[in-house]
């Protein structure tokens, strides 16, 4: 699934560097009900998730995208540029009934280094993730819970307008799946570690699409 754009966000010079709880407390989003079981975003602690996300990042398919193989202090970094952070993204675990199953990344799209690649709104809202269990790939698990997680930024940001993605346009399954979860194409956009597909799920056609 998507790689970040980059593995140390930087602010934008036109917007504020900080401001308090920039993306709604994810950690406070109540589970959402899917076909494949009760789905969860539980924010990322270093000590308790750190061996089995690095476990992930060092799957070849995961690897190929994220860029993130190696002992576990590579991941460490990455999630700590987060964790450290003024919390304009949020790293959480995908916990499907009761078990951890997915990374994800929601952060704030206006904010981050993608906002100077795209006409970004205020709030805009974007998603990384990756499947960690190979039982889980390539049976619609993705697809559904990339909308569920979409209508959670939708239910619980009001401000937000837009979710906002940018998979590898090479990473096919990845943009077939965001397609599929209600996001449509919006552009290819040069990034500086990527060519991607720059998927959007608007508000206004969230019950459309």
């Amino acid at each position: 699934m998507p790689a970040p754009v980059s593995h140390l966000p930087a602010p934008v010079s036109h917007l504020p560097a900080a401001a308090p709880d920039l993306l709604d407390s994810p950690r406070d989003w109540a589970p959402a009900a899917t076909p494949f079981g009760s789905f969860d975003l539980v924010p990322v602690r270093l000590d308790r998730d750190l061996a089995l996300l690095a476990q992930w990042m060092n799957d070849p398919a995961v690897a190929a995208f994220w860029e993130l193989a190696g002992p576990d202090s590579v991941t460490a970094a990455h999630l700590r540029d987060q964790l450290d952070g003024d919390g304009r993204s949020v790293p959480c675990l995908g916990v499907l009934d009761g078990t951890p199953m997915s990374y994800w990344e929601i952060y704030r799209a206006d904010l981050d280094p993608l906002a100077r690649h795209y006409p970004a709104r205020p709030h805009d809202t974007g998603v990384h993730l990756l499947i960690g269990g190979v039982a889980d790939r390539g049976r619609g698990v993705g697809t559904t819970l990339l909308r569920a997680v979409a209508d959670l930024i939708l239910d619980n940001r009001p401000r937000c307008p837009r979710v906002i993605a940018e998979p590898d346009l090479r990473n096919t399954p990845s943009v077939s799946a965001f397609l599929g979860a209600g996001f449509r194409f919006h552009a290819e956009v040069d990034l500086p570690d990527k060519r991607a597909a720059l998927m959007v799920r608007d508000r206004a056609l969230r019950n459309l699409l």
